[in-house]
């Protein structure tokens, strides 16, 4: 995706430790036209499958994850990080932040997650790969099928598409990040 890799590289800022931020167009101020463009590309890649639901995790996945289940006319559901008081029959799972270096919890509801659904996982970032295990998770505990997982910027270097791909799991990134080092930004 060629607009998108031009942001990156236009707007994008690398810090220390292999962090990419990209906090002015996709995971605090979003551009809606890119974010339109992510959707197209992403019901471009995985609308012949048989994906029923989509899912994310709160918050960044959620603006990609809405407009691709918009263009592909699908609900969409995400992992809470917060467990409500009012949320019922729910699944939980753990998983550690790379970015912000904790561990938290992912809640859904099994109510929104069932055995009937094919799950399409859409999110902003793959690096490790430890939320998107916590997903598998949650699939897997709710009986559901992955149909895929679709990432905007997959952090190559981080090893989390290896890590997805040994568990069966097929991986689309819109833009893959070769290398952070020296905080210069290479886009393979």
């Amino acid at each position: 995706m060629e607009l998108l890799k031009k942001r990156i590289l236009q707007d994008g800022k690398c810090f220390e430790g292999g962090i990419l931020k990209v906090d002015s167009f996709i995971n605090h101020q979003m551009d809606p036209v890119l974010m339109k463009s992510i959707g197209v590309e992403f019901a471009r890649r995985f609308g012949s499958t048989n994906v029923n639901k989509i899912m994310t995790i709160e918050a960044s996945g959620i603006a990609p994850a809405i407009m691709t289940g918009y263009l592909l006319d699908l609900p969409v559901v995400f992992g809470k990080k917060k467990s409500p008081k009012t949320i019922e029959n729910a699944l939980h799972t753990t998983v550690h932040s790379f970015t912000k270096d904790r561990q938290y919890d992912i809640v859904i509801s099994s109510d929104f997650l069932t055995p009937a659904d094919n799950v399409l996982f859409v999110d902003d970032f793959l690096a490790y790969g430890n939320a998107a295990i916590g997903v598998i998770d949650l699939v897997n505990q709710a009986g559901a099928s992955l149909v895929g997982m679709g990432f905007i910027i997959e952090k190559e270097f981080q090893g989390g598409r290896k890590r997805l791909e040994d568990k069966g799991v097929t991986v689309e990134s819109l833009a893959i990040i070769e290398d952070l080092s020296h905080c210069q930004i290479k886009i393979k």
